[in-house]
């Protein structure tokens, strides 16, 4: 975007730390995506806590799509994007009266009692009130971390900084997939070591909640002026930093004029922030990443894959995933938002269709894929996961973060949050009954999303590549062919 100011600002070592711990909320998040499918594989964890789906995974000839299919089971790993649906909305109200840091703090300390339950747990209750615990960490983490870093980036690497969320995202799920394969063979107590080493991550974001400063804009918005411009000062390495302070205390005095967000954000001049806020989550969960990252060691058993092989399989994917992140932290800033979403509808859509013709044709309710035909469809599943991981996995997380207005910014975030959480929370209820139910047919399910996704891209998405966070309205949404309509002044 030509004509947007770009604020003068130096790496300090202190400003890179904040940055790396901060993040680690994503690795908290991210190992908790990649343990589940794992533990919900193990044997040893069926037989204590659902041992009706150990019986039938038993049967040689049962229904190699439906021998998963539990409700109880699903709702093991669903009942944490319930519980992060819900308190993201309580989150938002921290992050506004206390702040960024405060809320990262909550959110690693609920997370980690959530771990050490779910790893001790005797009962199902106990196990299902862990998870729910570990909601409200994610809750509180997804809200309050890449608002945190979209605030305290400089605007010409804001998307790379944002990223680094998501990569420690993809670092967890890869570390949760490591994990899994080791304690697979740890009988009868490796899915308790599985649970309880979610806490290492919470720990590590706990000690980092203790470094890390508040962000400037939180700052000055809740009145601390004069250590809002110390802080930015300290952020960005210059003595110099009175354009940029000056915009962020601009939009403070707009933003504690606002009494009444939620009415602020239902306006009519909000729209396009929220609309494209909420779109973004619930399209990158039903591109069916969730349900290939939430049951890999399933989904590789069921094409007939053995157990360690599924397991090593999904280790795999979790080395793409890292991969193609990577991909993505050196790449958004370079070439925008929009190329980088668009590109990956069009990979992510060739391979869902060909998994879908591959199981449709081969694999039927009591038989195995050949071992070349597994092998392409854990191939397909690397090209599907790689494509996502630059694309619509950290953006989804970074745009919505980037695009409102401060007096809006942490409750429209929230509603993209729970947006996000329940979206995620019907994929990881539902992906298993609808595998038995739709058996391949589920691929061309999410391939047809993928379609919906692009065309969404293609007319409503705008580049906010290069734009300063609180001068998105003017630069973005008053240029816009679509949004420009919205975006007349109510009062």
């Amino acid at each position: 975007m030509s004509g947007s100011p770009i604020y003068e600002s130096k790496n300090s070592f202190y400003v890179v730390i904040c940055w790396i711990l901060a993040a680690c909320g994503g690795l908290m998040f991210g190992y908790d995506i990649g343990i589940s499918g794992g533990v919900t594989a193990m044997d040893d964890f069926l037989i204590k806590f659902f041992p009706k789906v150990h019986e039938r995974k038993m049967h040689a000839k049962e229904d190699n799509y439906c021998k998963y299919d539990d409700q109880f089971l699903q709702l093991f790993t669903s009942s944490l994007y319930l519980a992060a649906l819900v308190s993201s909305f309580a989150a938002s109200k921290v992050c506004t009266k206390f702040g960024r840091k405060p809320t990262i703090l909550a959110a690693s300390l609920v997370f980690l009692a959530g771990a050490g339950l779910s790893a001790s747990a005797q009962k199902l209750y106990m196990l299902i009130i862990g998870r729910v615990l570990l909601g409200i960490g994610v809750g509180f983490g997804n809200e309050a971390v890449p608002l945190f870093l979209s605030e305290i980036a400089p605007v010409q690497r804001r998307g790379a900084i944002n990223i680094i969320f998501q990569l420690l995202v993809t670092v967890g799920i890869f570390m949760a997939n490591l994990v899994n394969y080791g304690t697979s063979k740890m009988h009868p107590h490796g899915w308790r070591l599985s649970l309880g080493l979610a806490g290492v991550p919470a720990l590590m974001l706990f000690i980092g909640s203790l470094i890390i400063t508040e962000t400037p804009a939180s700052l000055i918005k809740r009145g601390k002026e004069s250590l809002g411009h110390t802080t930015l000062q300290r952020i960005r390495g210059v003595e110099d930093v009175e354009a940029e302070f000056q915009q962020i205390v601009k939009a403070s005095e707009i933003a504690r004029g606002v009494k009444h967000p939620f009415k602020e954000l239902m306006k009519r001049s909000s729209r396009p922030p929220l609309v494209i806020a909420v779109a973004l989550q619930v399209f990158q969960q039903f591109t069916g990443i969730n349900a290939i990252m939430f049951y890999a060691p399933v989904l590789f058993q069921t094409v007939g894959f053995k157990s360690d092989a599924s397991l090593l399989s999904s280790v795999i994917t979790g080395i793409v995933n890292v991969f193609g992140t990577l991909v993505s932290l050196a790449t958004v800033d370079k070439f925008g938002r929009r190329i980088l979403l668009l590109q990956a509808c069009l990979q992510m859509l060739i391979c869902q269709i060909v998994i879908g013709v591959i199981l449709q044709v081969y694999l039927h309710a009591t038989d195995s894929l050949t071992k070349p035909q597994a092998i392409w469809v854990v191939i397909l599943v690397c090209f599907y996961v790689l494509a996502f991981a630059w694309s619509w996995g950290p953006l989804g997380w970074l745009i919505p973060s980037e695009t409102f207005p401060l007096e809006t910014r942490t409750l429209g975030y929230a509603f993209a949050v729970s947006s996000n959480m329940f979206c995620t929370f019907i994929i990881a209820q539902a992906f298993l009954s609808m595998l038995c139910g739709m058996r391949a047919m589920i691929f061309f399910f999410f391939a047809a999303w993928i379609v919906l996704m692009g065309v969404f891209v293609l007319l409503f998405l705008p580049e906010t590549k290069n734009v300063p966070i609180d001068a998105m309205a003017h630069t973005v949404w008053y240029k816009h062919h679509y949004w420009k309509r919205f975006m007349v002044d109510e009062n």
